[in-house]
């Protein structure tokens, strides 16, 4: 179905802002649509649903307007707070966490995934650990999406430990970040499934989105945040300890990692497994265990994971 909206006596660039910046805002509430602006006029094309969703909100936009000198993102994420019907998450269940920038649903795809979401409801502080392909990661940036976009949080950090599994930094071309980025490279896949690529790069300008190596965390505080710290396996415990203890108000922390995959020269230097024996008695801290079963990768991972598992037993 097919719609055009036409701005009648307001100038377009209230209404959209500078850059489209404040359309494309309230644009991304509507993956499954899409909507192009020309002069005054706005071209939608989509399910019906959604356009007359899209035309009821655009005109409580229109309408504030109306009632204040400037709109910013801010109103957009005004217009649809409370509103039920879109990412609204329940702690447990087939609830969607979020959609992809094309419209598809994220859910939890298995018992343990429910499991991790129900966790970050319940508890401040998560591990989630297990085998490659069982999407810790990728479910807990969906959760981080989620809470930015409710205004739960006021931005998302996410790091890794830059350990050199096999290379070393110094031969990769490049400045620190360029010699960084590959290591970090699966979180910026993550955000960008996620995230439309306009919208994710302003995010990280304004330093609502960060992402950097384990070692930039120390010193900080980290307030209504969530914080993910993925690959900790290849932390030890001081560097355990460094991070978890940057947690401040109304922050979650989410912590994944494989302690089968240790890249640190000596295995049992790792603090993952350590620092969730450390921790759990403690109340709002949660660690669940994915194992080979919740690998929702293609198939074929799981045999191989089963397989190297077998070599190593061996």
């Amino acid at each position: 179905m097919k719609r055009t909206i036409t701005l009648e006596a307001v100038d377009p660039v209230e209404i959209f802002g500078a850059g489209n910046k404040i359309l494309e805002e309230f644009v991304s509430y509507f993956p499954g649509l899409k909507a192009v602006a020309r002069g005054n006029e706005i071209h939608l094309e989509g399910k019906e649903d959604d356009i007359k969703e899209f035309e009821q909100k655009f005109s409580e936009l229109v309408h504030r307007r109306h009632h204040k000198m400037n709109l910013t993102v801010f109103d957009v994420e005004d217009i649809f707070d409370g509103d039920g019907s879109r990412d609204r998450l329940r702690p447990t269940g087939d609830a969607i966490i979020v959609h992809t920038t094309d419209g598809k649903p994220i859910k939890a795809r298995n018992e343990n995934q429910k499991k991790m979401v129900k966790a970050y409801f319940d508890n401040d502080l998560v591990f989630a650990v297990g085998p490659a392909g069982t999407g810790k990661t990728y479910v807990a940036i969906a959760l981080a999406v989620r809470a930015l976009k409710n205004r739960e949080i006021k931005r998302i950090i996410l790091t890794r430990p830059a350990v050199e599994a096999g290379e070393r930094l110094g031969f990769l071309p490049g400045d620190l970040k360029d010699k960084l980025d590959p290591y970090l490279q699966p979180l910026y896949d993550a955000l960008g499934d996620m995230i439309p690529p306009k919208r994710l790069q302003d995010f990280m300008e304004e330093g609502i989105i960060q992402i950097a190596p384990l070692a930039y965390m120390r010193g900080r505080t980290l307030d209504r945040a969530c914080v993910i710290l993925d690959e900790a396996q290849n932390t030890n415990v001081s560097q355990l300890k460094m991070f978890l203890t940057r947690m401040g108000v109304n922050a979650k922390f989410i912590v994944t990692g494989d302690a089968t995959q240790v890249d640190l020269p000596r295995k049992e230097d790792s603090g993952l497994l350590k620092g969730i024996s450390l921790l759990k008695n403690i109340k709002g801290i949660e660690t669940i265990f994915f194992s080979n079963e919740d690998i929702v990768r293609h198939p074929l991972v799981t045999k191989i994971v089963k397989a190297f598992d077998r070599h190593e037993s061996e």
